[in-house]
């Protein structure tokens, strides 16, 4: 998070260049229900980034660490969907959906802004190191350090997606494992051509971008690691800037999506939006200092 943090402020990832690089985006008609969608998926984005700001005030940072990581998750998610809502006019029913319909949309076409427009085709072995080399080319950096700057920032990114990639690897492994087709090989592992060939289509079929990794993020803090967030005496000088660089990235993918949406339904209709959520509005962030 520290590297997204650090790259999305030298990036200067704001809603003017977010505006700038979806210039290009055709304004389309939306039915009532899209645009809902939409609006909705973008307050709720708003109101998680609004949590996240509170949040910083929190003396003990290992209290809101978990949570905090949450709200980031569904900042993102939230925003993506609102994405996809104007980009097609869909709405997903599950977060692994939402991540796959924004890959095939954004990443896969270039229309995912840096630093969350890195994407590996697919998890063949080859693919993934052939697709590395022009990503971990910007930096080198181990995820056992904090990075300091860009360069070790970009580095930070580069190994946390080639991490990714061999976990969902894994996963793929213990599906296969259960194939009809690989029981009948009477193997345990993929140490056979025939096994391997088996394998291999699986990863061809998957795709990894943005998105998945950070439902990859959420469900390491939410389920599998939540433990080393709050046990240990040393965490809380472990996670004293995690919540602002939380607060940080949740906005810079938030003013990405707010640049798209905002192309997509034309500036008018985006301004009746601003205008009526900066009236009306619960929550304590306005939408006029991120979104324009």
């Amino acid at each position: 998070m520290k590297a997204l943090a650090i790259v999305s402020k030298d990036l200067k990832l704001n809603f003017q260049s977010a505006r700038a690089f979806y210039s290009k985006i055709q304004v389309r008609k939306h039915s009532d229900p899209e645009l809902n969608t939409a609006f909705e998926q973008l307050l709720f984005g708003l109101n998680q980034i609004a949590s996240l700001r509170a949040m910083t005030s929190v003396p003990n940072k290992a209290d809101v660490a978990r949570m905090g990581i949450v709200a980031w998750y569904y900042a993102v998610y939230g925003s993506a969907s609102a994405m996809i809502a104007v980009a097609d006019g869909s709405f997903q029913e599950t977060h692994a959906a939402t991540a796959n319909q924004w890959d095939q949309i954004f990443a896969a076409k270039g229309l995912a802004m840096p630093p969350f427009g890195d994407r590996l085709t697919n998890l063949l072995n080859e693919t993934i190191k052939e697709e590395l080399i022009p990503i971990r080319s910007r930096g080198k950096h181990s995820l056992t350090a904090v990075p300091r700057d860009t360069t070790q920032g970009w580095g930070c990114l580069a190994e946390y997606l080639s991490g990714c990639a061999s976990w969902e690897q894994w996963n793929l492994q213990q599906r296969v494992r259960n194939q009809a087709d690989f029981k009948k090989l009477g193997v345990a592992d993929f140490r056979t051509k025939d096994a391997r060939a088996i394998r291999d289509v699986a990863y061809q079929r998957v795709s990894l971008s943005f998105l998945h990794q950070a439902f990859r993020y959420r469900g390491k803090a939410n389920y599998r690691d939540a433990i080393f967030l709050a046990y240990g005496n040393g965490v809380p000088a472990l996670v004293a800037g995690l919540i602002d660089d939380l607060a940080e990235v949740a906005t810079a993918f938030s003013v990405m999506s707010a640049g798209y949406v905002s192309a997509r339904i034309g500036k008018d209709l985006w301004g009746v939006f601003v205008e009526d959520l900066e009236k009306k509005r619960s929550v304590s962030i306005s939408p006029k200092t991120i979104w324009s």
